[in-house]
């Protein structure tokens, strides 16, 4: 199977990095910057796609070693730039979304901006799989665990209203012919989701690195957010289960076999190993209040650590006594000692720095950066067509191509741009006054790249 990347390029782009302003996001510079981050992740999701294990090995060590010391250098500027998205659709995005005399002729860049984040948490899920991550993030790390912090508790508030989606997200090659603003916006609601699971596994890699952590990440995630109690929601409610018949794994929710149904999904474990983590690590248990409330969530845990669950998960027979004796006795409360405790930062600085700039940076973007021309059009489709290589991007997708009209499998791709698939002809042809548009940018740039040999991956 082809890379994405060579070894230089890739440690080109992680130089390049840099950190950047609200304003900044879907101008040029931001959109090479996305580029740069979208080919490491393609890289990344590449590697997987053959063996987990030997995939991390390869991304963070094989690629001639200072790649990895280049990646950990740049976690706060990652941070930094997710959470910037994170802010933008929070406050910009909304914005944008109620001008009523915005009618964009693509939305691509706009979809590119809200796929930004998850590019980013997915990237991080790579990085931070490794210990030398943990330290080398710095004071970010305390961002990012207010950011796990706020996608989880979002997680198990939809989950208790019901509110989980159990539809797919559009894929790259169907962004072009997305047809509103709206639209957008509902499909940023289903990337939460995808976002949300990918938070819990960064979580649960920063709780197995805990010990290398100083003591502010570990009263941040007991003291402030009582991550511990937070977990506990999610073991009760399960958001990647759809009942008993569908389960969210790899990306999509899948049809569960009978003989599977009571299967551990690696959501699980993560959710299982976190709580393992904050509750018997001795540094844990010095500084988490077992107070009376705290102790109720925690005993509910019993009702789930069934023989099932720990005959996957031994490791859980731990925890398992750990309640037990729990249930019979009163932990002492930890000591108030006076420190100096660090804060996040990310976050508050960027709202800060923008308040009440809202709706000024939402009319500047709209009319500068989110309404190109035809001529930009076709730049940022040919753009496109080197970012998100077609026999690249096959690879990448681990079931069958769906038909862009009805949503069944598809059987036959467009001759033309060679993004989009339809069951049979008739599908095609009715799906066609929609597809066409973006048929003929990316089938422009395709040619283009075509007559360039020598341009870069």
């Amino acid at each position: 199977m082809d890379s994405v990347l060579l070894h230089g390029e890739a440690e080109g782009y992680i130089q390049s990095l840099e950190k950047m302003s609200l304003r900044d996001i879907g101008s040029p510079r931001w959109f090479r910057q996305h580029e740069y981050i979208e080919k490491l992740n393609m890289q990344a999701i590449l590697n997987a796609s053959a063996n987990q294990e030997e995939f991390i090995k390869d991304l963070c060590f094989s690629w001639k070693g200072n790649t990895f010391f280049f990646f950990i250098l740049q976690i706060p500027t990652l941070v930094h730039a997710m959470i910037l998205t994170e802010v933008w659709k929070h406050k910009v995005f909304p914005i944008i979304c109620k001008l009523q005399d915005f009618n964009p002729k693509s939305t691509f860049l706009l979809y590119m901006v809200i796929h930004h984040e998850a590019t980013i948490i997915n990237l991080l899920e790579t990085i931070m799989y490794h210990k030398e991550s943990s330290g080398a993030a710095g004071d970010s790390v305390l961002d990012l665990v207010d950011y796990c912090h706020r996608k989880l508790t979002l997680l198990a508030g939809r989950s208790v209203s019901g509110e989980i989606p159990t539809g797919d997200r559009i894929t790259h090659a169907q962004m072009s012919n997305t047809a509103s603003v709206q639209d957008l916006q509902r499909q940023s609601d289903m990337l939460e989701f995808e976002i949300s699971i990918k938070a819990l596994s960064v979580l649960c890699y920063i709780t197995d690195h805990i010990e290398s952590l100083g003591l502010s990440v570990l009263s941040r995630m007991l003291c402030t957010h009582n991550m511990p109690c937070v977990l506990v929601q999610l073991v009760e409610n399960r958001p990647w289960n759809g009942g008993t018949l569908e389960k969210y794994t790899e990306g999509k929710w899948r049809t569960v076999l009978p003989e599977d149904q009571l299967k551990l999904s690696k959501h699980d474990g993560q959710v299982w190993i976190a709580l393992l983590n904050l509750l018997l690590k001795p540094d844990c248990q010095r500084k988490y209040d077992f107070n009376s409330f705290n102790k109720t969530q925690l005993l509910k845990l019993r009702g789930f650590l069934t023989e099932v669950v720990i005959d996957q998960l031994p490791n859980l027979l731990d925890l398992k006594h750990f309640l037990s004796q729990l249930a019979v006795t009163d932990p002492a409360a930890p000591k108030k000692d006076l420190i100096l405790e660090q804060l996040p930062e990310i976050w508050n600085n960027i709202v800060t720095k923008n308040s009440n700039k809202w709706k000024a940076i939402a009319k500047y973007q709209v009319t500068q950066v989110f309404n190109p021309s035809e001529s930009e059009l076709r730049e940022q489709a040919s753009r496109l067509a080197q970012t998100y290589n077609l026999d690249v991007m096959e690879h990448l997708i681990p079931d069958k191509p769906k038909c862009g009209a009805c949503g069944r499998t598809g059987a036959k791709r467009c001759s033309r741009c060679q993004g989009e698939w339809y069951c049979n002809r008739e599908c095609q042809v009715k799906h066609w006054p929609k597809h066409k548009p973006a048929c003929k940018l990316m089938a422009e740039a395709i040619q283009k790249l075509q007559k360039e040999p020598n341009i870069s991956r």
